[in-house]
């Protein structure tokens, strides 16, 4: 057994190799790889969806949701869709994953007033009346962030897309470590699972190994434009989907890469509206 799980390892290895994703030497351990897709593989909490690779899906956070497309799962805005939008989609069979922004403060959204200024610091860059998060504070994030899961547990959501769960890696006004964004990453799928919520892992990329056995599957923006996107297939090895756009490039390239890794992906305009092209066609 221990023969067949290194050698499971070095597999997975090689497909981050032959993806032709950037590796720089001492990126990887074999022996430390090997715990994080053993420990994934065999993690799967009950009554929880657990997409495998091949999933199909839609996402779209913008506009009149378009309900009509025959796909597996739809991932939507937790506090801009209706319910009956939510209730139409579970009627045909569809899981529905909610978004919301784990990592960020929006100024639109109904508990905006709830953030005290001392947890909110830079600016999102490109993103108007947005701010970063103090994710170390979760005397005070704790209780807001419990609040919008159980708006999702209301709402009859199966899951959450929690967004901007890397802040460490940006300019946020904050000291944040790698260990805090682990620790805050870590809580929120503990809470969502808790609700029996599945949970997904947005971006943070660096972090995908060690967060593997808690999340029950990835979501990406443009890891083949940054090239990047090896750091992904340890969920693919372990059974779990990753589902991921491109905003720019040319389906013809991307899609066949993207098929051959075990991925499921679109290519979408920036402001996620309905227009989708999904690579399960090329």
């Amino acid at each position: 057994m221990q023969l067949i799980n290194k050698m499971a390892c070095i597999f997975a290895l090689l497909l981050i190799l032959l993806s032709g994703a950037p590796v720089h030497a001492g990126d990887f351990d074999i022996l430390d790889f090997l715990p994080a897709i053993m420990a994934g593989r065999h993690n799967k909490p009950p009554d929880i969806w657990h997409p495998s690779p091949g999933t199909s899906w839609q996402w779209q956070l913008t506009g009149t949701i378009d309900t009509s497309l025959n796909v597996q799962m739809y991932d939507i805005d937790l506090f801009d869709t209706p319910q009956s939008v939510i209730d139409e989609l579970h009627s045909k069979g569809r899981v529905v994953i909610c978004y919301f922004s784990a990592g960020s403060w929006e100024d639109w959204r109904p508990d905006a007033d709830q953030f005290p200024d001392s947890v909110k610091g830079n600016n999102l860059s490109g993103w108007p009346g947005e701010k970063w998060l103090d994710i170390r504070r979760l005397d005070v994030l704790g209780p807001i962030m419990r609040a919008r899961m159980d708006v999702a547990v209301q709402k009859s959501c199966d899951g959450l897309e929690p967004d901007n769960v890397d802040g460490y890696s940006n300019n946020t006004g904050f000291d944040l470590t790698a260990t805090d964004q682990l620790k805050y990453n870590k809580w929120i799928t503990s809470e969502a699972h808790a609700r029996k919520l599945s949970v997904g892992l947005k971006n943070d990329l660096d972090q995908a190994v060690a967060l593997l056995a808690y999340f029950d599957w990835a979501i990406n923006e443009e890891c083949f434009q940054y090239e990047e996107c090896g750091a992904l297939l340890p969920f693919v090895q372990v059974g779990k989907a990753v589902f991921g756009v491109e905003y720019t490039g040319n389906p013809t390239v991307f899609c066949p890469k993207a098929n051959w890794m075990g991925f499921d992906w679109l290519k979408k305009n920036l402001d996620l509206d309905a227009w989708r092209i999904d690579c399960h066609d090329y």
